[in-house]
């Protein structure tokens, strides 16, 4: 006696109660979404406090301006690199990919602070005190990090530590970027310390608490 039918049968009862999986956009458009959130804030940012207190900043240390640019592109490249590690078959090698852009960000940095020991005249001359930039940029972090893990769930990455490695890098690094537009302070270690400080915690947070997020489905 042929089975056929009873296969038949359970087929289309299996095939029934399936639900098209809808295709993710890819990571280029993605993280031009997750980029819009942060242009928001930016525009909300520049319309309290306006650009002069940039300009001025860079104006007085031009090597700040150079830090900023390596912090918006490690933002993106980071976003970007977090999209692509949660498609399958994508090459771990990608996220050495805002590698360069972080480079340029913590060389600049630092050149800056260099700058305040050689030059303490070309520095701005107020004071402010260091963990108010420590807030600010876990304050931004935060928010800008779930925004990246919810939009990183549904794409499963088979690196979950790794992906919520580069979104702690991307969120924190857009943080900073915010950070220049109403921050009227010259370059100095501490800053460069409180800087280093509060992307390390956002990262080591999201690497403790994202690949834990993002692992369970």
């Amino acid at each position: 006696m042929s089975h056929a039918p009873r296969h038949e049968t359970l087929i289309h009862a299996l095939g029934a109660g399936l639900v098209p999986v809808r295709r993710l956009p890819p990571p280029w458009l993605r993280t031009l979404g997750w980029l819009l959130v942060v242009a928001a804030l930016a525009v909300a940012l520049l319309w309290r406090y306006g650009t002069g207190i940039a300009m001025e900043r860079w104006q007085a240390s031009p090597d700040m301006g150079w830090a900023t640019a390596g912090a918006v592109l490690t933002a993106i490249c980071a976003a970007w690199a977090a999209f692509v590690s949660g498609m399958p078959g994508r090459r771990a090698i990608w996220a050495w990919l805002p590698l360069p852009p972080a480079l340029l960000w913590i060389g600049a940095s630092g050149l800056g602070c260099l700058r305040s020991w050689v030059e303490p005249a070309a520095q701005l001359t107020r004071t402010h005190p260091a963990p108010d930039c420590l807030y600010f940029i876990l304050a931004f972090s935060i928010p800008l990090s779930a925004l990246l893990i919810w939009l990183l769930r549904r794409a499963c990455p088979l690196r979950p530590v790794l992906t919520a490695v580069l979104i702690g890098l991307a969120s924190a690094a857009a943080s900073a970027s915010l950070l220049e537009i109403c921050h009227a302070y010259g370059a100095a270690a501490t800053d460069l310390l409180t800087h280093a400080a509060a992307v390390a915690v956002v990262v080591a947070a999201n690497a403790a608490m994202g690949g834990r997020l993002l692992s369970r489905h």
